[in-house]
């Protein structure tokens, strides 16, 4: 299936971005990871996932909001790894506020992690993979992709931006063996996600469960979390023999949110 391929996920030491990588380990493919975070443990997550699953993994901390650090990141994979088969633009970040107040320099990181450089990544992924008649790029959107809400600005505009971004892609490639699909989660379960519920159920004066049924998956129909290896298993399947004629999709993973 994918077995030997090469693949880079983008802010993969933690969370989501993690959840893909082990995913695609199990199914074969060998894994550059990205992101930051504590070396030691970096460490000894690819040590990890080497033993676990016998594949090679590779770690570049790329600064993704920087094209030249983007462009080094793909030389080392290059080197190291032949080339990029596999690309998931997974890195991103999040900053909630009323539009009127939303600080500039928030507004430029968001564009520049969320959608510009997935926008780097894959302009320097493409060419290659069209080469090779072989490419599978997964970028990882968001309910917010489709539809909006109050106070993210930026974030729904980058992910409205990357939903674009994936379907010229997927045009472009699609006679050459490449595809190119968004994958849309709801509400994610992480360990950043249940500091949050803590913090909500003290502040709001409710339990942890009222927090998670009303305040964090009230836009949820079926009141449960999206787990991060659920979208590592969705991003699997895209990439094999299976999903051949999926291209260009938004595809949810949402629990009915934009259903609704």
């Amino acid at each position: 299936m994918i077995k030997g391929k090469t693949a880079l996920v983008t802010g993969s030491t933690s969370g989501i971005g993690k959840a893909i990588a082990e995913r695609l380990a199990q199914a074969g493919a060998d894994i550059v990871l990205n992101g930051f975070g504590d070396a030691d443990e970096i460490a000894s997550l690819q040590k990890e996932m080497h033993s676990e699953h016998g594949v090679q993994v590779g770690y570049s901390g790329a600064d993704l909001t920087k094209p030249d650090a983007i462009e080094g990141m793909f030389d080392y994979v290059k080197k190291e790894f032949g080339g990029v088969d596999i690309l998931v633009n997974n890195a991103g970040t999040q900053f909630v506020s009323p539009l009127e107040d939303f600080p500039v320099a928030k507004w430029d990181l968001i564009m520049a992690l969320n959608l510009s450089a997935a926008f780097h990544t894959t302009r320097l992924a493409l060419g290659p993979m069209k080469e090779k008649g072989w490419g599978r790029i997964i970028n990882t959107g968001s309910a917010h992709a489709k539809v909006a809400s109050p106070f993210k600005a930026a974030y729904v505009a980058a992910k409205h931006g990357l939903a674009g971004l994936t379907k010229v892609t997927a045009l472009e490639g699609a006679e050459h063996g490449v595809r190119c699909n968004l994958v849309c989660p709801g509400y994610v379960h992480t360990p950043l996600v249940d500091g949050q519920i803590d913090d909500t159920a003290k502040a709001r004066g409710m339990t942890r469960d009222e927090v998670v049924k009303n305040v964090l998956l009230a836009a949820q129909p079926t009141k449960e979390f999206v787990t991060a290896e659920q979208i590592g298993g969705f991003v699997a399947f895209l990439c094999s023999p299976d999903a051949d004629q999926i291209n260009g999709a938004d595809l949810s993973i949402d629990g009915g949110w934009v259903a609704q």
